[in-house]
């Protein structure tokens, strides 16, 4: 995380969302530029208008947010990607269904790989069930999937130890490779 962001986790800065974005935008922007660098190359949107849509979602509610501290910033923008990112992939995939449609010739080299969209959609899913069990957990898998997080940046987030996060980690992804595979 930024110098900037280590400051009091209860002081003022983490009150409101437009200050906040202002300080954590390139952190932001770095993390969604590596949660997409998993999708496909056709993908509709980049790093910036990710998090542009992130903060659309964050701040776009008629009262002000007030983030308790940088776990509870970090683990909400972490799910407003996530959230756009399957909404994206369930438009994509119903583009794919949709029926009476003229039909039109195009360049196969154009269409994107759908397998990604699945898997996206069920990872969600499975993040999901996951939480219901296990929401500590659930949140690490978020933020290591969905925002990119590497194990130091999720503990310094989440509160805990490094050891701990791994150890999480260990657990939720097992626990999502069984369900994902159950899945198939």
């Amino acid at each position: 995380m930024s110098d900037e962001l280590a400051q009091s986790e209860t002081g003022e800065e983490w009150r409101t969302t437009d200050s906040l974005f202002v300080r954590v935008y390139d952190e932001l922007k770095r993390l969604a530029a590596a949660r997409l660098d998993n999708e496909f190359l056709n993908h509709s949107l980049d790093a910036t208008a990710l998090v542009h849509e992130v903060y659309l979602r964050m701040a776009g509610s008629s009262a002000e947010p007030c983030w308790q501290n940088r776990a509870h910033f970090f683990g909400a923008a972490a799910e407003s990607m996530r959230r756009i990112l399957i909404d994206a992939a369930r438009r994509r995939q119903a583009v794919k269904r949709s029926s009476g449609l003229p039909r039109q010739q195009i360049d196969l080299n154009q269409i994107p790989i759908l397998e990604r969209d699945e898997e996206l959609l069920a990872v969600g899913d499975a993040i999901d069930k996951l939480a219901a069990s296990d929401p500590e957990v659930a949140e690490l898998v978020k933020l290591r999937y969905f925002a990119g997080l590497t194990i130091p940046e999720a503990a310094e987030v989440l509160g805990v130890s490094p050891r701990t996060v791994d150890s999480w980690w260990a657990y939720g992804r097992a626990w999502l490779l069984t369900e994902l595979k159950s899945e198939d």
